[in-house]
């Protein structure tokens, strides 16, 4: 069984000075290196071809953000088992057996990400999947490691293979044949949060997502774009309804989404209250965007077929901001 590393960039040259090195000398005897690349203007392309010879180059001819740059990418790769791996991922010395290994042994693993920690703060998780992602019944991500922004110290607790609802798209593994029979990433997302919804019908597939704690990898995180940009915060509102609308099961999901739609407009309050009306705008922005393709997003939701609901009982906003329980292990 062959193993791909795909790194998706647009106009990143300088974080592929920075960690390909590393990405090489670490993975190179278990996997082929490819470097998607998504229309850059940069000349980073040049760059690899001639520092990174061993490097495989795959050139999309539009910048299609996260879903449609990997989509178009991997219909050229080869290898059974494919690293998505951001270009601001800093891997460690033999960080990709033990995922290898978990995938052969186990022949109903679909997907799984390493232990993802803060490239700029190594004794810390990273935000962007920490020890494994879940959501609750609102659809509000959370992590092994990270509850809203509340980071835990990484002290060995989560140095375990455990399931998980969703993998990080910094350093997402999946079976190729089992990417494309969940119907690949959903380009309608454009970027964040497509690996949530992929990873919901991979296990609608019968098929399981797992942590695995005894790889790690540390993650720069922001670096494509910041938590402080507005347009972050349009996506992350917007294809969460998308994911909801796609996914949950029977008709509670109505209940859901206008649950949402009242939280989402506390969330907008709070962002004028702290000065921040870019963001209150783009949540506006979110919730037109939802409402002008949602006859698109249900019929992908007549295609999914949900099956089985994999999000939490409880409530991450009610349990955090109320009850005040900022770690994992904390949660019921």
């Amino acid at each position: 069984m062959k193993t791909a590393i795909v790194i998706l960039n647009w106009n990143g040259k300088d974080l592929l000075q920075q960690f390909l090195p590393k990405i090489i000398a670490h993975s190179e005897n278990d996997a082929t290196i490819y470097v998607a690349d998504n229309a850059s203007t940069d000349d980073s392309v040049t760059f690899v071809q001639s520092h990174f010879p061993s490097v495989h180059i795959i050139q999309n001819k539009v910048n299609g953000g996260y879903a449609k740059g990997y989509n178009d990418a991997l219909l050229k790769i080869k290898e059974d088992f494919i690293v998505l791996m951001n270009s601001d991922i800093e891997t460690t010395p033999e960080w990709l057996k033990p995922i290898i290994s978990c995938f052969e042994n186990d022949p109903n693993l679909g997907a799984a990400q390493p232990k993802i920690l803060d490239y700029k703060n190594k004794s810390y998780f990273e935000y962007a999947g920490a020890g494994g992602g879940f959501i609750d019944k609102m659809g509000y991500p959370y992590c092994r490691g990270r509850i809203f922004q509340e980071i835990e110290q990484d002290k060995g607790q989560y140095d375990d293979i455990a399931s998980i609802f969703w993998a990080s798209g910094a350093c997402l593994v999946v079976r190729k044949d089992i990417f494309w029979k969940a119907g690949a990433l959903d380009e309608l997302f454009f970027a964040h949060q497509e690996e949530i919804d992929l990873c919901w019908r991979i296990h609608n597939l019968g098929y399981s997502i797992k942590h695995i704690g005894t790889s790690a990898v540390y993650h720069v995180g922001g670096a494509t774009l910041s938590t402080m940009n507005p347009q972050k915060t349009f996506y992350n509102f917007r294809n969460t309804l998308y994911a909801l609308v796609k996914n949950v099961k029977g008709s509670k999901v109505w209940l859901i989404i206008f649950a949402r739609l009242v939280l989402d407009a506390v969330a907008g309050v709070k962002f004028l209250a702290e000065g921040k009306p870019k963001h209150f705008a783009a949540i506006l922005r979110a919730h037109f965007s939802f409402y002008c393709t949602l006859q698109k997003v249900l019929k992908k939701r007549e295609a999914t077929k949900p099956s089985i609901n994999y999000y939490s009982s409880y409530s991450i906003v009610w349990q955090h901001f109320i009850m005040k329980r900022n770690r994992y292990n904390e949660l019921p």
